[in-house]
């Protein structure tokens, strides 16, 4: 049974028809890529994934079940979302690792912060710094690891590595591997990078003027 499913799913922004008919599946724990020109349509296309917007036209199915059927804290437990432009909340980075646990009523999981740091090369000690003094990199870096707190069965990337310089992408690009190889997350990551939409990836979509152009495996 596909993991995650688009039936006939259109999406309408006022006059326009962004996306047209999209019918794929994704099953669970692969790595995608998606590629196409700018203003083709991907980014719509994550966010449909994650229901940050409601389709017009069709059907979305994760996990045998319509995601409007799922309680919104639910499903964003399950599927995670990085945009492109890195977004910190409140002062410092420590507010920005706590506000996914007071707005799920737990208790900060200190274990699990510490490994994420680890996992992207930064030490504790950056939770004590504002979000001014932070660079693109590390204000990316501190997005993601908000995002993985939880765990999610799917992480959403979109252009996470545009602004990075090669260090910061190599290091982004390691982690998303680790997540793929190592805990099986199923991950679907938009790019304009060439090379990268074909590293660690075992398949790849091409979104042009808001229809499936092609997929490719790899």
């Amino acid at each position: 049974m596909a993991y995650l499913e688009f039936d006939h799913v259109s999406f309408v922004d006022g006059p326009i028809k962004v996306l047209h008919d999209i019918s794929l599946t994704i099953d669970k724990g692969e790595f995608i890529s998606i590629v196409g020109p700018s203003g083709s349509g991907k980014s719509t296309f994550l966010k449909l994934c994650s229901d940050l917007i409601s389709h017009t036209e069709g059907t979305i199915m994760f996990d045998g079940k319509k995601i409007e059927d799922y309680e919104p804290c639910e499903y964003r437990g399950r599927v995670g979302y990085c945009f492109q432009e890195a977004y910190l909340f409140g002062e410092t980075v420590e507010d920005n690792i706590k506000f996914p646990y007071i707005i799920k009523n737990k208790d900060i999981d200190m274990e699990r912060v510490t490994k994420l740091f680890d996992l992207f090369h930064m030490s504790l000690e950056y939770l004590h710094k504002k979000n001014t003094a932070l660079s693109g990199g590390e204000k990316q870096r501190i997005c993601l690891i908000r995002s993985l707190l939880f765990e999610p069965e799917v992480l959403l990337v979109d252009e996470v590595t545009s602004a990075l310089d090669q260090e910061n992408t190599l290091l982004v690009e390691s982690v998303l591997e680790h997540l793929h190889k190592q805990h099986g997350m199923t991950i679907l990551m938009v790019t304009h990078n060439e090379e990268q939409s074909r590293r660690h990836v075992n398949r790849r979509i091409t979104i042009e003027s808001g229809h499936v152009a092609k997929w490719e495996e790899f």
